[in-house]
């Protein structure tokens, strides 16, 4: 029997760019012979999936999972909604979440980390539902947060399935108070977040420059006006301000109430647990964002398909 070596197996993987794993089971199955190994590889439908890499993925699944003090999001893009119902998918969305839980955020390493029931990595399984599926698709983004003292809470919108949907929300709610407390006040949170998209949870987790080029904007604006550097500086201060209620979470109004401060929200909360709750992270993915997305001209694909 012939030698499967690193070798033979790098070589089948760069002409077809199939998984590592289903590369050697390939040239296993094929005694090592390489073009016996790639018509293998075509036959399961691994080679054709790698040319679907080209097309723009910006549908699919938000996953949320949640151990104890960890929480998780992962994003997974299909082509089509139509994908996101299917089965196969959801159950790979769902576990790949779980295994974010390990994965301290590093996206490389989710990719990298054993799959469940088979030999695959989580990119090659991946690899493989794309073959059986026939769709691009792609492991986009993780997120991991973690709280020393209190809950992790969460929020899925258009939810297909448990910890499944368009939009996942988590925070972190550190706190000694009562877990089913925390829980309740956390899922709300959660659903403001969603509604309102906060980009920090307080002014200090926003990035400096940003900060400093939105002033730079508004100052800018105010001189427009031609009043004096003393008015100019205060008109500047009042729309920071607004600028802060907009982007941080504590500054902005409870979409629950629609006019309490989501600060005040956590101190009148504080006193009527008896215990001091403050939020010391959240996350939030919005499936296909910042993905831009194919303009479909379906005379042009007609006339592409009358030229085949």
């Amino acid at each position: 029997m012939t030698e499967i070596t690193a070798a033979l197996v790098k070589k089948l993987r760069e002409e077809t760019a199939a998984g590592m794993m289903d590369c050697k089971k390939a040239l296993v199955e094929t005694d090592g012979d390489h073009e016996a190994a790639v018509g293998w590889l075509r036959t399961k439908g691994l080679a054709a999936a790698a040319k679907k890499a080209g097309r723009v993925a910006s549908e699919g699944l938000v996953g949320v999972s949640i151990d104890g003090a960890s929480g998780a999001l992962v994003e997974v893009n299909a082509e089509t909604d139509f994908v996101a119902r299917n089965e196969q998918f959801q159950e790979f969305v769902k576990t790949t979440a779980g295994l974010a839980l390990e994965s301290a955020g590093d996206l490389d390493a989710l990719k990298a980390a054993a799959y469940p029931g088979t030999e695959r990595t989580v990119e090659e399984q991946l690899t493989h539902l794309i073959a059986i599926i026939g769709e691009n698709m792609s492991l986009r983004r993780v997120q991991v947060i973690e709280v020393g003292q209190g809950v992790i809470a969460s929020y899925v919108h258009n939810s297909l399935a448990s910890g499944l949907g368009r939009i996942g929300v988590l925070a972190a709610l550190e706190s000694e108070a009562d877990a089913a407390t925390l829980d309740a006040l956390g899922k709300q949170i959660s659903m403001h977040v969603a509604a309102v998209k906060p980009l920090a949870v307080s002014r200090d987790g926003l990035d400096p420059a940003e900060v400093e080029r939105e002033r730079g904007i508004l100052a800018q604006q105010a001189r427009e006006t031609g009043k004096s550097e003393e008015i100019i500086e205060k008109m500047v201060e009042g729309r920071m301000r607004k600028y802060f209620e907009e982007v941080c979470l504590l500054d902005q109004t409870f979409v629950i109430d629609g006019e309490t401060k989501v600060e005040k929200v956590l101190q009148e909360a504080s006193k009527e647990s008896g215990a001091a709750i403050s939020i010391s992270a959240f996350g939030l993915f919005i499936l296909g964002e910042g993905i831009e997305k194919k303009k479909e001209n379906l005379a042009a694909e007609v006339a592409a398909a009358i030229g085949d």
